[in-house]
Order: C-alpha cells, then structure tokens, then sequence
C-alpha cells in the first residue's frame, strides 16, 4: 500500500473536459503542484455523498487558502456517474472529480477492496501530493470519514 514519501504510480482518469470527455494522467493532476486527493468507495453512495464529499466542498477556500493548488476526489465509477456526481451535489468546477473505472490507479497505489457483488472498490481515504509525492496519507479503517475527512486534512496542512 501506499505510504508518506511514496510517488505516485502513472496512471490516467476519465475527466470531464469542455467538449465531452477526455484523459487526465497522475501527471497532469500532479506534477508541480501541490493537492488534496480523496478517495470515496463509490459515488452517490450515503457516506461519501452525505459526510465526506460535503466536506470538501465547504473547507475548499480554507484548503486552497492553505497553499493547495487543486482537490480531487477518486472513485472506481465510470466517468458518466463521477459527471452527474459532480453536478448533483454542486462540486463540478470546485473540485475534480477523476474516475477510476477500472480500478488501475486504485489497485497501484493498494487501496482496492472486494466489496462482494459489488465488486472492486476502492477503500475510504485521503492525501496530500507535493509534486507527485505522498506527503500524507490517511486511511480509514471502516465506516465514517473523521480520518480522511476535510477536518483532518486541514489540521496536516
């Protein structure tokens, strides 16, 4: 699993883009810049949509004021349900919303989960990437998102 000082692995996202839908690498999202990324196990789902999404959307000035360059959220959704995520719940243009359908990005870095029928997912958690290095990481171990939330991550920045 990923740790503190790790680099992130390459790996590419579905993104919404101007025209429709394009590709965005770790690269692109990471590289000279400094962000908060967050992962959730599934979009629309109650705790992610309800506690930690929200989250982030209402600390977001407080985190940028704080030095960070952009905040994403990755899920192992495609990029049709991470699009009307970002519109329903009023993050689209505040916070980039990266799918992970294929779980690639989620299975490099060790964060994968078998969530039975519902099959790979990716478990709850966040981070903090200076130029594409790990520079803190906060798993949750199960349920809610105090570890991985807004309020933890601003206290690390």
């Amino acid at each position: 699993m990923i740790k503190v000082g790790d680099r992130l692995p390459d790996a590419v996202f579905k993104v919404r883009v101007d025209d429709g839908y394009g590709d965005m690498t770790v690269a692109q999202i990471f590289e000279g810049k400094k962000v908060v990324l967050f992962a959730v196990p599934g979009a629309f789902t109650p705790t992610c949509s309800m506690n930690h999404l929200p989250g982030f959307l209402e600390n977001r000035e407080a985190i940028l004021g704080k030095g960070v360059d952009a905040i994403a959220v990755v899920s192992v959704n495609d990029h049709f349900v991470m699009q009307a995520w970002a519109q329903g719940s009023g993050g689209a243009g505040k916070i980039l919303f990266l799918a992970d359908g294929a779980a690639e990005f989620t299975k490099a870095i060790g964060t994968d989960l078998v969530m039975g029928p519902l099959g790979i997912r990716s478990k709850r958690y966040s981070m903090i990437v200076d130029n594409g290095v790990v520079t803190q990481f906060n798993l949750e171990p199960a349920g809610g998102a105090e570890i991985s939330g807004a309020a933890a991550i601003m206290g690390q920045l």
